[in-house]
Parts: C-alpha cells; sequence; structure tokens
C-alpha cells in the first residue's frame, strides 16, 4: 500500500469524501483536497499561495501550473509518504498530462483512479433525504436541488470527460457508489490491492 498515488473521481455526492476518509484512516494516504490545499497555501503566504490569492482575488481561476505546482510541494511532504488521494484535480485531460508530467520527473506515477459511479436521480434523493433529515434551520447552504444541478452540470461537462483518458491508459476502476458505504470500502480495498 506504501507510496500509492490515486485519483477520486465522481459527481458531488458522490461519496468521494467518506470514503477518502476512511482509506486515510485505514492507511495513512493523505486525502489531498484542490481547494483545501488552495486556501492552506493563501493563508500561509508561500510563493504559489500568493500567486493564487492575486488570482482568485481578480475573480479568474487558478492556472493549471500553479495548481499543479501545489501539488507537487504537497507531495514532498512527509505525511504523504504513505501515498495520497487526489480530490478535486485533476478536471480537466490538460490537469491530468501536466501532473503526469510532474509526477514522472518526481519517478512517480498514478496508480489508480477510482470513479465513484451514481445516477443524477440518486444524488438528488441523497439531497432530498439529507435536507428532511436535517430539519429547519439546520440546512446546509449546498444542501439544494439547485446547486446540485449547477455542481452536476460542471461535472458531465468538465470532468467526466477527463474519464476516456484514464481508461485508456488502464488506470480507471468504476464503483458502483449506490452500494452500502461498507460495500464500497470493501470495493476500494481490492482495488488498492488489499
Amino acid at each position: 500500500m506504501k507510496g500509492k498515488r490515486v485519483i477520486f473521481m465522481g459527481p458531488p455526492g458522490g461519496g468521494k469524501g467518506t470514503q477518502a476518509q476512511r482509506l486515510e484512516d485505514k492507511y495513512g494516504l493523505k486525502q489531498l483536497s484542490t481547494g483545501d490545499m488552495l486556501r492552506a497555501a493563501v493563508a500561509a503566504g508561500t510563493e504559489l499561495g500568493n500567486k493564487a490569492k492575486a488570482i482568485i482575488d481578480s475573480g479568474a481561476l487558478v492556472s493549471d501550473d500553479i495548481m499543479v505546482g501545489m501539488i507537487s510541494e504537497r507531495i514532498d511532504q512527509p505525511d504523504c509518504e504513505p501515498g495520497i488521494i487526489l480530490d478535486g484535480f485533476p478536471r480537466t485531460v490538460p490537469q491530468a498530462e501536466a501532473l503526469d508530467v510532474m509526477l514522472s520527473e518526481k519517478g512517480m506515477k498514478i496508480d489508480a483512479v477510482i470513479e465513484l459511479r451514481v445516477e443524477d436521480s440518486i444524488l438528488y434523493d441523497r439531497i432530498r433525504k439529507r435536507a428532511s433529515e436535517a430539519g429547519e434551520g439546520n440546512i446546509r447552504a449546498d444542501d439544494n436541488e439547485e446547486t446540485l444541478r449547477k455542481r452536476l452540470e460542471v461535472y458531465h461537462a468538465q470532468t467526466a470527460p477527463i474519464l476516456p483518458y484514464y481508461g485508456q491508459k488502464g488506470l480507471l476502476h468504476v464503483v458502483d457508489g449506490t452500494l452500502p458505504m461498507d460495500a464500497v470500502t470493501r470495493e476500494l480495498e481490492g482495488i488498492l490491492g488489499e
């Protein structure tokens, strides 16, 4: 398991965060969310963080080279030695290609790309259930159908097209994200060579 580099793909609400946490707890893999990394770099005032802050403040998207640079710096940290789970990156084929180049320069590669596949209708059902269980006044701001619809549109238009890139490399594994949580975890462990 040591030194595994895994990419989690899947729609918002598909269970990536939950499963990544389970793998992190069991194997010591470090879940790297690019959003969290960006916020941390900006807060720490690193050179890349300052560049990213200027871009974000201007309303633009952070460039692929800055994101890959941040990931490169982050995976050199000791807590990433057991391995990493990338969540939220790459989102496009150019990002995937840039990631491959950066890892290759470090003598590393992606070991597996795991798509947690969940049909859109089930994701809407999950949002409705969470909202009804949370009760009035406790619903998360992003737990609504309109936000989910927008996030799914972005996922299907921008991120899903990257799946064939990894499929052609023989790295893509599809897991049914509608299975019970423990069953999904067992499938992931099987893919990662438990």
